[in-house]
């Protein structure tokens, strides 16, 4: 018999990714679990400073995609005004 050997196609890795959404999931775990007393009283400045920095990182980083969706939404209301005027003139 022959032995047939089929060749698949390479799978290419999956790469590991953090999302903003995960962050946020982050930092509720971390605030669940302080309200819940998961904490010991001496780790709860470097539980606190961790939390801090997660948050103002994703509302860093929400803030800057607000700002762009903001700019995208002038700059699409100024080709429609431009558009709308030529319209109306000609």
């Amino acid at each position: 018999m022959a032995d047939k050997t089929e060749t698949a196609a390479p799978v290419e890795p999956v790469l590991p990714s953090v999302t903003v959404n995960d962050l946020v999931n982050v930092y509720n775990i971390i605030d669940l679990a302080s309200k819940r007393g998961a904490f010991q009283a001496n780790e709860l400045s470097s539980v606190g400073a961790v939390a801090n920095k997660v948050k103002s990182f994703v509302d860093h980083v929400q803030a800057a995609q607000k700002a762009a969706a903001d700019e995208e939404g002038k700059e699409k209301a100024d080709v429609t005004e431009t558009e709308d005027k030529g319209e109306e003139n000609g």
